[in-house]
């Protein structure tokens, strides 16, 4: 069942009436509606590359002021660890089965069904989305946006617009995204409403293509291998079958750029046309830094694990040098806000669509129920009135956001939104009745990677997994005592009971979200 308060129904009309019977910081958080709000997501950003959450390997000064000024979610996860399907979950407040955008490889979103952004116009909201979409079909719910087509390119890239032409601008992508949402607000934003503006970026998405002022970044750091990298996948079928892995799957052309006219590879059709974009100002740029690092690399003539070593040291420092301009563009965000008096009414979001692998289990890439690719980052400015600062320890998900943004609005939420608002969290209250448990479902099988089809529940100690479709096995992990998810103890002795409540504890959230189909799968 959803908590009580997440079953609250503002209305403009209402509010007043509302706020006499709401606490005191409730009171004090409605004098200053109506409320902006900026959402700021990323692609593949995963937690470790935030040093708010992890200075293990770089820093990121400007998605720190946001935590720093406000709060930061140490439990926050997805619904469905892929692009597509977790941007429908957030739009939506629904599980994929429910909003029935499960996959990228089959899906195309349903535009005409009821979504976030079209609650806020009906609440009087301006809504404008830029960037990354994602989704198949064009927008719905906004005044305003600007997309780029599928995955978009990190130089020179094409964006569709609301007349429907393609037009293609000059430069690098995570920068153009954020010059056209400034130029939302100084030209389109109508000052007689509350905006929610939509900024959201294709970095750091594979391949890693970094701005051309930031190549030479990183270049003398060296990075410890994760403590399983060399994982044997024992007692895990599913992690053993998957093609993610540094080792066999990343691309030497594609993902790393080590491209020579005489060497070949699966991807280097797909990575010629990227670099293909490229002014040839631009090219000789990148061909300056990447060409005296390709003639190394061949002339070492490395094999086994020093190859693999190496491979994973050049993604680290590719993957730091995206997340640097993806920094540097959101501190020009919070400029922007804080020159122009909007920080005191705007709450500011960063997030990421999901985590992603550093080398954990020796992967990259995301799609499992495990920690760095469920878990995401999350990070609010807070408007005036709202007095939480730090962190919050809570179970939330990115089913949440939606039921977040209506609240903070003072629009209903409606009753089929699966998720729960997020604003008594904000207010610094901890209700009693929060929820134990998250669900997770994960459906894009057989497709790249390899990653079996599964669900399960997720708990603040434990992990319960189902592998099905082609395979029918059960994983469990104590993340206490076992964070890294080495260790599979389902059907191990001591466990029996554990397995059948957290087993009970699934159904019954299958049934609360009526994700059938996988009820039916359970075989107990």
């Amino acid at each position: 069942m959803k908590p009580i308060y997440s079953k609250l129904l503002y209305s403009i009309a209402g509010t007043a009436s509302l706020a006499a019977l709401a606490s005191c910081s409730e009171k004090k958080a409605d004098e200053h509606r109506p409320y902006n709000i900026v959402y700021i997501m990323t692609d593949d950003h995963t937690q470790q590359m935030m040093s708010c959450y992890d200075n293990r390997y770089m820093e990121t000064p400007n998605l720190d002021r946001i935590a720093q000024d406000g709060v930061r979610f140490t439990n926050s996860f997805v619904a469905n660890s892929l692009s597509g399907p977790s941007r429908a979950c957030m739009v939506t407040g629904k599980h994929s089965h429910a909003n029935g955008f499960t996959d990228n490889t089959t899906c195309v979103f349903d535009g005409s069904q009821q979504t976030m952004p079209k609650l806020l116009q009906k609440a009087g909201y301006q809504t404008a989305l830029i960037g990354k979409w994602h989704l198949e079909s064009l927008p719905t719910g906004f005044d305003f946006w600007q997309i780029v087509p599928g995955q978009g390119d990190y130089y020179n890239p094409n964006f569709i617009t609301m007349e429907n032409d393609t037009i293609q601008e000059q430069g690098y992508l995570t920068n153009l995204i954020t010059e056209l949402s400034e130029s939302w607000l100084d030209k389109h934003k109508d000052s007689d409403k509350p905006f929610a503006l939509f900024i959201h970026h294709k970095a750091i998405h594979r391949n890693w293509m970094a701005d051309l002022k930031d190549l030479p970044l990183f270049e003398d750091k060296t990075f410890p291998l994760p403590a399983n990298f060399y994982d044997d996948y024992e007692g895990r079928p599913a992690a053993a079958s998957q093609e993610m892995s540094i080792d066999k799957d990343m691309d030497l052309i594609y993902d790393l750029k080590m491209n020579r006219s005489n060497k070949d590879s699966r991807l280097k059709e797909m990575y010629e046309s990227f670099v293909g974009r490229m002014t040839p100002e631009q090219k000789a740029e990148w061909d300056a830094f990447y060409d005296p690092i390709i003639e190394d690399f061949y002339a070492q003539n490395l094999t086994g694990k020093d190859l693999t070593n190496w491979k994973f040291q050049r993604y680290m420092r590719d993957y730091m040098k995206t997340v640097k301009s993806l920094d540097d563009n959101v501190g020009k965000v919070l400029d922007y806000l804080e020159q122009n008096g909007l920080m005191d009414n705007t709450l500011v979001v960063y997030t990421s669509d999901q985590g992603f692998y550093m080398g954990e289990h020796g992967w990259f890439d995301k799609r499992f129920m495990y920690e760095e690719s469920m878990r995401t980052p999350l990070i609010m400015h807070l408007p005036k009135g709202f007095d939480k600062k730090g962190d919050i320890p809570q179970l939330v998900q990115n089913i949440d956001y939606a039921p977040t943004f209506l609240d903070l609005a003072g629009a209903p939420i409606p009753e089929d939104i699966q998720g729960v608002s997020l604003l008594p969290l904000l207010k610094g209250e901890t209700p009693q009745s929060w929820r134990t448990s998250l669900y997770y479902h994960f459906y894009e099988y057989p497709a790249e990677h390899a990653v079996k089809r599964h669900y399960g529940i997720r708990t603040e100690r434990y992990k319960l997994i189902h592998f099905y479709n082609d395979i029918d096995v059960w994983e469990l992990y104590d993340l206490q005592e076992d964070p890294s998810e080495m260790h599979n103890i389902y059907g191990t002795k001591g466990t029996e009971e554990l397995a059948t409540q957290l087993k009970q504890e699934l159904v019954d959230l299958q049934k609360q979200y009526k994700d059938t189909a996988a009820l039916s799968l359970n075989g107990f």
